[in-house]
C-alpha cells in the first residue's frame, strides 16, 4: 500500500512539474497583443537559428519614420525545416515584409511572426508558431 502511495505522488509530481513546464514555455499572450497585427517593411540584419524559437532583427522605419531596430520571434527550426525553410534562407541584407502580433510594450519594438515575405524573389511563409 505504501510503495502504491508513494509510486501514485511521484507520477502525480512529473506530471504538475511536466506541465508547469509546457505552459512557461509558452507564454505568447503575455509577450504579445495577440488581437493585433502589425506589418513592417525593412532590412533584415539578422537571422538567428536556434531553439526553442527562431528569431530574425529587421531595421525599419516606425511611423513616425525613425529606423527601428524590431526583434522578431518565429518558428523553432524543426517548423521552418517542415515548410522548406533552412538557415539560409534569408541573410543579412535582404529586404523583407513583416507581419506579426506586436510586443504588448510598443517601446520594445518585438513582434510574433505570422508572415515574411521578400519581395525580390516572391519567397513567402505564413503560419502560427507555438
Amino acid at each position: 500500500m505504501k510503495r502504491t502511495l508513494a509510486i501514485l505522488l511521484g507520477i502525480g509530481a512529473l506530471l504538475t512539474i511536466g506541465s508547469s513546464l509546457t505552459f512557461a514555455h509558452h507564454a505568447f499572450y503575455s509577450v504579445y497583443d495577440r488581437d493585433k497585427t502589425v506589418k513592417i517593411e525593412g532590412t533584415l540584419k539578422e537571422f538567428i537559428w536556434r531553439n526553442p524559437h527562431s528569431f530574425v532583427r529587421v531595421e525599419a522605419p516606425d511611423e513616425k519614420g525613425e529606423v527601428q531596430s524590431w526583434v522578431i520571434e518565429w518558428a523553432a527550426p524543426a517548423q521552418l525545416t517542415e515548410k522548406g525553410v533552412s538557415s539560409a534562407t534569408l541573410r543579412p541584407g535582404d529586404k523583407i515584409v513583416v507581419t506579426g502580433h506586436p510586443g504588448r510594450v510598443v517601446e520594445n519594438h518585438r513582434l510574433q511572426l505570422m508572415k515574411v515575405e521578400r519581395p525580390s524573389d516572391g519567397f513567402k511563409w505564413e503560419g502560427n508558431i507555438q
